[in-house]
């Protein structure tokens, strides 16, 4: 027979599992855990598709335009962006996220051993979606040829409004 105290402490155990699983989700109850997709997977036709691998394409060439007066001013001259990457609902097509990283590095030669050593800082900067966004919502209101500045679904801020606030 276990002892009592083994048996409160299984007991407990499998009450906080069993809570767990049967207590709702904490944000919107149609959006259940483990649902969401890069957004790459949750596409369904070849034209929301192209219109990404545009939106990318172009936010690129917007950050690399902007790079130099800007972000690449101060310690790190090098910033490169390396990817813009959102995860998406699979049912309802809401955004959970959307994120665009980037990298860079300061090198330095030591006089003595002519060692170099490097500085390689990188972010992750969280885009300042307005919740609920659809990607719909933002492949319509991103596209042209600046989307780094151009409004946000339901939003006047803009992707390189997160920027300011991360790099």
């Amino acid at each position: 027979m276990p002892r009592p105290s083994l048996l409160r402490a299984t007991t407990s155990i499998l009450g906080l599992l069993l809570c767990a699983v049967l207590s709702p989700a904490r944000s919107d109850p149609g959006l259940r855990p483990g649902s969401y997709v890069e957004v790459s997977a949750y596409l369904q036709s070849d034209d929301a598709y192209e219109a990404w691998l545009m939106l990318r394409h172009q936010l690129y060439r917007n950050f690399d335009a902007i790079c130099g007066d800007t972000f690449c001013e101060g310690d790190f001259s090098n910033i490169q962006s390396l990817r813009y990457v959102c995860s998406v609902h699979r049912v309802s097509g809401r955004i959970g996220s959307c994120a665009w990283s980037f990298a860079a590095s300061e090198e330095s030669v030591a006089r003595r051993s002519g060692r170099i050593s490097a500085q390689t800082p990188a972010w992750l900067c969280l885009s300042p979606l307005v919740p609920g966004t659809t990607i719909e919502g933002l492949l319509d209101a991103l596209q042209g040829d600046e989307p780094l500045h151009a409004a946000l679904p339901g939003s006047s801020r803009t992707l390189y409004d997160g920027l300011i606030d991360c790099l």
